[in-house]
């Protein structure tokens, strides 16, 4: 009788059902480590906005002794430098950007991933900064192909602003000159984003809630 405890080799059958286990687990794996980019733009740009909604919940920007309160709103704003588009987060705290509803430098959100700042300016990107203080997470076109935001339903621009309560402002909420609550949004805002391979998908911000999910 052969003794087992001698043998110092594979039989071909357990090498061949090796070789056939790590096929099957390999088959899973590739397809997994392909990036998907789409994905990956949704992921960020949600992340993003509920990050926004959470900055206005955590700080109050109301200030009723001043009718141009409502420009404090913490916002996400999507614009383009170099051709391709990017987001920015910020608070017009000192109201003084009613022309164009952008912030300062120094009124941007910094990026809880990398402490830098989450802005840049639509001409040269940097706008006088140093482009290594910006975020590399914010630059979707270049980061993600991302080539277009389009905005429909309950949106009438690429700015949404959040009050105290997270409720989502859109349309002229960053020039408002008295207190009216002028941009309160009354149904989903949607916000369409278009990849270079053709391929896009959707983020529905609700009214009243906020709440903020993504669809192809």
């Amino acid at each position: 009788m052969m003794d087992y405890r001698m043998r110092r080799a594979f039989t071909m059958i357990e090498v061949v059902m090796v070789m056939i286990v790590v096929g099957i687990l390999a088959s899973f794996a590739i397809p997994r480590m392909e990036r998907d980019l789409k994905q990956e733009a949704a992921d960020n740009i949600l992340s993003a906005i509920r990050y926004t909604q959470h900055l206005a919940q955590m700080d109050d920007k109301h200030k009723f002794d001043n009718p141009k309160w409502q420009q404090r709103f913490w916002r996400i704003y999507f614009g383009t430098c170099g051709g391709k588009p990017f987001y920015a987060i910020g608070s017009d705290d000192n109201m003084d950007s009613a022309n164009n509803a952008r912030v300062d430098f120094n009124e941007s959100a910094l990026d809880p991933a990398n402490g830098k700042h989450i802005w840049a300016h639509d001409s040269n990107c940097a706008g006088g900064h140093n482009l290594a203080d910006l975020s590399p997470n914010i630059f979707i076109g270049k980061r993600y192909g991302v080539t277009s935001v389009t905005v429909g339903g309950g949106c009438s621009n690429k700015y949404l602003g959040f009050d105290h309560l997270g409720r989502p402002f859109n349309g002229s909420f960053p020039f408002s000159e008295k207190p009216d609550y002028n941009g309160t949004i009354h149904s989903a805002c949607e916000l369409d984003f278009t990849l270079s391979d053709g391929s896009s998908f959707r983020i529905h911000i609700e009214p009243e809630t906020g709440y903020s999910y993504i669809s192809d």
